[in-house]
This record gives C-alpha cells, sequence and structure tokens, in this order.
C-alpha cells in the first residue's frame, strides 16, 4: 500500500515542500530510503520502528521503501522522523487516511515516540500558509512559534500516538490540543551608557552611527572603554518593528536559537563572536546553507572586538554583505540568501602593546610593528567604516569620579526621532541612500562645498568614503531636526572619518 505525507525542508530562510512516499509491499523486511537523504535521516529507520513500537503500534513486517520527494534536492535533520513514521503507519492502514495532503508534518522523534522541537518552524508554517494548506501538524514545543503566521490550524502534539490521533479525528483533537503557555523572558536591563566614564567624542559618534545604522570603527587602548560603550548601542536603537520581529525570527528558528514556548523575537540581536570564528561561521555556510553571526545580527549590532586578531578571509568576506545588506551562499544545488542588515562595531587597539598615541603608558612597539598591525584591516575594509574614531585612555582622575555621563534613554529618544525622520522621508535609513537619492538628500551651500572639495583632497576620499561621508552628515543633519546639510554638519563627518 502507498501513502504520501506533506512535509518541508528548510534551504536558507525559505521552506521548500517535501512530499514523504512510503510503500509497504510483500517480501523480505527491508526499510530502504531514497531521495537523497543524509546521514541523519537514514539513522531514523531505527528510531521510527522504535517509536512506532514503544507507542502501542504494529511496525510492518514488510518491505517498506520511503522516496523523499523532489529526489533531487538534498535533505537533512531530524525533522522528518515523524513525517516518515505518519507515513508508515498510514500505508499500513493504522492511519484512516493514505493521502494527508491538508496538513504538514515536521518533527523528530525519540524511541519512546515522544516527539521534540524542530528547526525552522516558522518558515514552515509560512510556507503551509503560501502554498495553501491548511494544517500544521508540529511539535507541541514550537507551537508558539507556528502561531504567529496566521490563517492556520495547527495541531501541537507531544507523541506520535497523539500525532496519529490528531489525524484520524482532528476535530476531537483540537478541543484537548490547546497551545502550550506563552514563556515571558525576564532579560536583564541592557546596559546603560549611564556607566561610561568621560569619552563624549565617542559617544557621540556611537549615537550618530545608531541613528543612521552607520558602521563604526573605535580605536584606542586596553581599558578605554570600547567594548564597554559598544555593548551599550544596542540599548539605544529602537524596538523591532513587526516585519522586521518576523525576519529576525525566522534566521533564529532556522539556527534553532528560538526560546521554546516563545513566539516572535522581540529584541534587537547582539552578537559579538570571538576573534577565532572562521569565516563559515562568521557569514554561514555548510552542505546545507546556515546563518552566520552576520545574519544573525540581522536588524541588530555585530561588535567584532579586537578586529585585527580575526582572520584576514574572515574579514574580507564581509565586505560585500555591508554594501548589500544581503548574503549569497551558492552551492551546486542551489544558491541561498540569508538578509544581513547588520550595523558593525569594530573595537581595536593601535597598536600589538595598545599604547601608541600618548596613552598613560608608554608604547614599545616599533614603527613597522604598528603599521603591520593596523594593515590588518586592509583598505578596501576600512573604506566601509562611515565613522573612525579615537577612544584615549581614561586619566586615573577620571577612573574614580563617579561615571555623569548622559543615560541611554534620552539617548534612544534622540534616535528614534532621527530614523523616524529617515523612514518618512527616504523609507529607509541613510546609510542605504545612493545615487541621486543621496545627493538630493545632501545639497551643500558654497561654504560646505569648499570644505569638502578641501576635505576630498586632504583625506584622499575614494568614491565609496565620499559617499559615505555624505550619508554621516545626512545623519547628524536628522539628529539636529534639520531639513538642510549644513556646512557644521559635514564638518563633524569629516571629524568622524579620521583614519578611514
Amino acid at each position: 500500500m502507498l501513502a504520501s505525507v506533506r512535509t518541508a525542508a528548510v534551504y536558507g530562510i525559505e521552506a521548500s515542500p517535501i512530499h514523504v512516499e512510503v510503500d509497504v509491499s510483500f517480501g523480505l523486511p527491508a526499510f530502504t530510503m531514497v531521495g537523497l537523504p543524509d546521514a541523519g535521516i537514514r539513522e531514523s529507520r531505527d528510531r521510527v520502528r522504535s517509536a512506532i513500537r514503544n507507542s502501542g503500534f504494529e511496525f510492518p513486517t514488510h518491505r517498506i521503501t520511503v522516496n523523499l520527494s523532489p529526489a533531487d534536492l538534498r535533505k537533512e535533520g531530524t525533522s522528518f522522523d515523524l513525517p516518515i513514521a505518519v507515513g508508515v503507519l498510514a500505508a499500513a492502514g493504522l492511519i484512516t487516511r493514505r493521502h494527508i495532503d491538508d496538513v504538514v508534518l515536521i518533527g523528530a522523534l525519540s524511541l519512546d515516540g515522544g516527539i521534540g522541537s524542530a528547526r525552522g518552524v516558522l518558515p514552515v508554517a509560512a510556507a503551509a500558509r503560501r502554498d495553501g494548506v491548511p494544517a500544521l501538524l508540529l511539535p507541541y514545543i514550537n507551537y508558539r512559534e507556528a502561531a504567529v503566521v496566521s490563517g492556520l490550524r495547527l495541531f501541537g502534539v507531544r507523541s506520535l500516538s497523539e500525532a496519529v490521533g490528531a489525524l484520524n479525528d482532528p476535530d476531537g483533537f483540537e478541543s484537548s490540543g490547546a497551545a502550550p503557555p506563552q514563556v515571558t523572558v525576564h532579560a536583564a536591563p541592557p546596559p546603560d551608557f549611564a556607566d561610561v566614564h568621560g569619552q563624549p567624542l565617542a559617544r557621540r559618534a556611537l549615537e550618530v552611527a545608531a541613528a543612521g545604522g552607520h558602521n563604526t570603527l573605535l580605536i584606542g587602548p586596553p581599558g578605554a572603554g570600547k567594548t564597554m560603550m559598544a555593548r551599550r548601542v544596542a540599548g539605544i536603537l529602537p524596538p523591532l518593528t513587526f516585519d522586521e520581529a518576523l525576519e529576525v525570527t525566522a534566521i533564529h528558528s532556522v539556527a534553532g536559537l528560538v526560546q521554546h514556548g516563545t513566539g516572535l523575537v522581540t529584541t534587537r540581536p547582539f552578537r559579538a563572536p570571538h576573534h577565532t570564528v572562521s569565516d563559515v561561521a562568521l557569514v554561514g555556510g555548510g552542505a546545507l546553507p546556515r546563518p552566520g553571526e552576520i545574519s544573525l545580527a540581522h536588524n541588530g549590532v555585530l561588535l567584532l572586538d579586537e578586529m585585527p586578531e580575526f582572520s584576514r578571509h574572515a574579514l574580507e568576506v564581509l565586505r560585500q554583505p555591508l554594501e548589500e545588506g544581503l548574503v549569497r551562499i551558492a552551492r551546486a544545488a542551489r544558491t541561498s540568501t540569508f538578509p544581513a542588515a547588520f550595523m558593525l562595531i569594530g573595537a581595536m587597539n593601535p597598536c600589538p602593546c595598545g599604547h601608541a598615541g600618548g596613552g598613560v603608558r608608554p608604547c614599545r612597539c616599533t614603527p613597522q610593528q604598528v603599521e603591520r598591525y593596523g594593515g590588518r584591516l586592509s583598505g578596501p575594509l576600512r573604506d566601509r567604516m562611515d565613522l573612525s574614531v579615537p577612544v584615549g585612555a581614561l586619566s586615573p582622575r577620571q577612573l574614580q569620579e563617579r561615571a555623569d555621563g548622559e543615560a541611554s534613554l534620552p539617548i534612544r529618544t534622540r534616535v528614534i526621532a532621527a530614523r523616524n525622520r529617515q523612514l518618512e522621508r527616504d523609507g529607509r535609513l541613510n546609510v542605504r541612500l545612493e545615487g541621486r537619492s543621496l545627493r538630493a538628500r545632501v545639497r551643500l551651500d558654497s561654504e560646505g562645498g569648499r570644505l569638502l572639495n578641501k576635505a576630498i583632497t586632504r583625506l584622499a576620499l575614494s568614491a565609496r568614503g565620499f559617499d559615505r561621508v555624505l550619508r554621516v552628515a545626512r545623519t547628524i543633519a536628522d539628529l539636529d531636526a534639520s531639513d538642510s546639510v549644513s556646512a557644521g554638519h559635514l564638518g563633524e563627518a569629516l571629524q568622524f572619518r579620521g583614519e578611514g
């Protein structure tokens, strides 16, 4: 007998429909799987057999052939366990409908028949609604995540026997299939800028960066507060919109990082990978591509602390995502695209010992060592940093004084107001302005034009650097609630260009 069950496989952050076709025929007992399954799926034969028996059902002692269609797409993961088990039971006549076309199934099985959590539930739910499938049967623990997608009938099940009951009597199951309780995440309040000692220039630069979504490089000796300030940037960003939260949740769902029992991810992502991270872990990849750190930081902040210590190759692969706001990972079978519109904050010392440039302690590095250290960041990568900010060492007196800087809340209020001006005017942040749109928004008077001409020569600005100065100037004007960009706004933007 033949049974066909719907499921889905996640590629990138999109789900593609998969049909699990199960044929149970007379012959010597065997369990064959075709359709490019990976090792994890092939091992599901033993999990499915044990789960069926331990759930009180009889496992067919016949020849079983499972085909994962379309057969030319590679599949991986344990979320195919439940569809395969249901297909076997349907082909054996234990499920009344052998062709279950009105429900998508996803879930991993344990040996006792329990159903564990699955990755990528949100993209699967979105794909089911897109394809016109009215119902989704999924692990009970993932119910809240799928409930974000409206217009679907959801069956949250804890075991294989519950799944069979839901499929045989969906109306009867619905009355008892209540959603799991909403998990309240009591996150610690974000770090506050009020804790920062001194550093008015760096604080102002990070406010400008947050207002326009600009990339920033902080350069200063150890202990000056670079990392401390960078970790406070996420707290001055506006809350996620619903569409932004949906994108962030989909990425985290594919990565398996959505907390069980929660729905949307509602806080801005903040990622700070260690400098030993590989280029694949940073950008994403794998045989079936998974999101990397830059995609996990989408709509949030990516901090690269001790930036020159990252491998040169890992840093260079950031160049295209910084320009486009997404990353494309090409494989022989298909290309996966992940969103990667993040705000990059890099932190580095001025030299190997960290004390070059008049710090509290004398620098012991040779000029060659200083030059070699700075050269670890290539010119094209530095050119993509909108703001390059010196962070000076704190004096003993400053360290002993009580931190009396401005708190995050008023800074956040100004950042939100500036961003709202940009979105109302152009529908996007200033960091994404280019070409004619950028020129139309930055019209300089004669004084500003003369200042810019001098800066192009003195700072040797490239075409990209020129545009980035204009974007930062436009953001500074938005913080001042000004419709025009003055010479003062441009001068402050040039001050932050520094060594960029």
